[in-house]
C-alpha cells in the first residue's frame, strides 16, 4: 500500500489569497465570462449556513498543529476553509471507506451528520460568503480541469456545479506545459495576481486537477496611520531579535480578552464589513501551551468573553507572510489515507475504480498594513496589563490570528507570525 508507487492520476490544488492591504477595495458586481461565475447568482437566502462550522474549526485547528509541528520557528499562513472545501469537493465522487476517511478527516462525525447534510452545508457556507458587499470583497469559488478524454459520471458533474459552484474546463494534458499555464493563470485571475502559480512549470497532471480559491479584502474599521508606523524591535526568540515597521493607534476602543487560564492576550480588530481579525498574543513562553489547546471550544470561550475595552495603546507589525504546502503527508497524519493509495475509491467521478491522489498543494499569502487586510488568519496580540486602567498591548514576540466570517464564524485564515520581518 505505498502511495509513492502510484502514478499522479488526479492532483488537487489548494489555494487562498491575500491582497495588500493599501490597495483599495473595488467590489466585485460583473460576471466573468472566461473564468468564473458572477456573485449575484446565488441571490437566494441559505438555509443555514452555520451548519458544518464547528467541524471546519476542528479540521482548522487540527490542520494548523500539524503545520506547525513541521518547524515551530516558522510562519504558518492558511486559509483552512479552502482546504475544506476542496477535500469536501472530493468527496463528491468518493465511496465505501474512501469518502468515510475523507469526511471524518474534516472532523465530520457520520452518524450525527450524514454525508447529503455535509454536502448540503458546504453548499449553503459557500453561498453565505458569496453574497455580494460594498465594504469586503471575499470570492470563493471552485474549478475542474477535465483531460478531453475523460468522461464524468453525469451526477458527479451536476453535484459539482450545484453544490460547489464549480466551474468545469476541458483541458489538453497532453500538452503539459500548456495545461499548466492554462491552470495558473486561472488562479491567478481568481486570486488578483497573489497567487501567480500555483503548480510549478515543469507539473504534470494525467487526467484531471481540482482547484478551489479564495480571495479576501477588506479595510479596518479603524485603521492605522502611517504617519505613526515605525521602526521598532520585535523579538523573534531569546537569542533573536528584527527590525519591523511597527503601527500604531491610541485611545482605541476594540473588544478585548485577557486569558489568565492559558497567560495570553486577545484583542479583535473589526473591518468595515462585518468580519475581524482576532488576534492572539501568549505571554512570553507560552507560545507552544497556547496553541495546544487550540480548540472549537477555545476560540469559543474567547469570542464569547470579548468585551469592549479601551487601550491606550496598541502596537502591531506590519507584516506580509506566505506559505507554501505539499499537505499530502499531513492529511495522512490526520486519518485521510486511502485516496493517496491503490486503494482509492473515487468511482464516482467517472464510474471506474482506477483514480487516485498524487498531490494536495496549498498556498496562502495573507498582508496586513495601515488600512486593513487579506486572507484572514489574524493572530496575536499582547498586552501588559489588565488591572490598571491604562493599557497597553504591543505584539512584540510571535503571535497568532484568525481571520473570521462573523455571520457564520468560519475560520477564514488562520495562521502565527513568528518573524514579521521582510524574507
Amino acid at each position: 500500500m505505498k502511495a509513492e508507487g502510484m502514478s499522479p492520476f488526479l492532483a488537487l490544488g489548494l489555494l487562498v489569497a491575500g491582497l495588500c492591504s493599501r490597495v483599495h477595495c473595488v467590489p466585485e458586481g460583473k460576471p466573468d465570462p472566461e473564468n468564473g461565475t458572477p456573485n449575484d447568482q446565488h441571490s437566494r437566502t441559505p438555509v443555514d449556513p452555520h451548519a458544518i462550522v464547528p467541524s471546519n474549526t476542528d479540521f482548522a485547528f487540527s490542520l494548523y498543529k500539524q503545520l506547525v509541528s513541521l518547524d515551530p520557528s516558522k510562519n504558518v499562513i492558511f486559509s483552512p476553509l479552502s482546504v475544506s472545501i476542496a477535500l469536501a469537493f472530493l468527496s463528491l465522487g468518493a465511496r465505501g471507506p474512501t469518502l468515510t476517511e475523507l469526511l471524518e478527516g474534516l472532523k465530520f462525525n457520520l452518524t450525527k451528520t450524514p454525508e447529503a447534510e455535509i454536502h448540503q452545508g458546504f453548499q449553503h457556507l459557500l453561498q453565505a460568503l458569496s453574497q455580494p458587499s460594498n465594504l469586503l470583497q471575499l470570492n470563493v469559488g471552485n474549478a475542474m480541469f477535465v483531460d478531453e478524454h475523460l468522461k464524468l459520471l453525469d451526477e458527479f458533474r451536476q453535484d459539482a456545479q450545484a453544490k460547489f459552484a464549480s466551474d468545469v474546463f476541458s483541458t489538453n494534458f497532453k500538452d503539459p506545459g500548456a495545461a499548466v499555464v492554462f491552470i495558473n493563470d486561472y488562479v491567478k485571475n481568481k486570486t488578483k495576481g497573489k497567487i501567480p502559480k500555483l503548480f510549478d512549470e515543469h507539473a504534470t497532471f494525467s487526467v484531471m486537477v481540482l482547484v478551489n480559491y479564495i480571495y479576501f479584502n477588506a479595510k479596518w474599521k479603524t485603521p492605522f496611520d502611517p504617519e505613526h508606523t515605525i521602526e521598532s524591535t520585535f523579538h523573534v526568540s531569546k537569542n533573536r531579535t528584527v527590525k519591523v515597521p511597527m503601527m500604531s493607534l491610541r485611545g482605541l476602543e476594540t473588544p478585548y480578552f485577557r486569558d489568565e487560564e492559558l497567560a495570553c492576550t486577545v484583542v479583535e480588530l473589526p473591518y468595515t464589513s462585518n468580519d475581524s481579525a482576532l488576534f492572539i498574543l501568549p505571554d512570553d513562553g507560552r507560545m507552544a501551551a497556547v496553541e495546544a489547546k487550540l480548540l472549537p471550544e477555545t476560540l469559543r470561550r474567547w469570542r464569547d468573553s470579548l468585551q469592549p475595552r479601551r487601550i491606550d495603546a496598541l502596537y502591531l507589525p506590519r507584516f506580509s507572510v506566505s506559505g507554501d504546502y505539499q499537505l499530502k503527508d499531513t492529511l495522512k497524519q490526520l486519518g485521510i489515507q486511502k485516496v493517496f493509495t491503490h486503494e482509492a475509491d473515487l468511482s464516482g467521478v467517472t464510474g471506474d475504480n482506477k483514480l487516485g491522489v498524487s498531490k494536495v498543494i496549498h498556498k496562502a499569502v495573507l498582508d496586513v498594513g495601515e488600512e486593513g487586510t487579506e486572507a484572514a488568519a489574524a493572530t496575536g496580540i499582547e498586552m501588559m496589563t489588565s488591572t490598571l486602567q491604562s493599557l497597553t498591548v504591543i505584539f512584540s514576540r510571535p503571535f497568532l490570528f484568525a481571520v473570521i466570517d462573523k455571520d457564520t464564524g468560519t475560520v477564514l485564515f488562520l495562521g502565527k507570525v513568528a518573524d514579521p520581518s521582510p524574507a
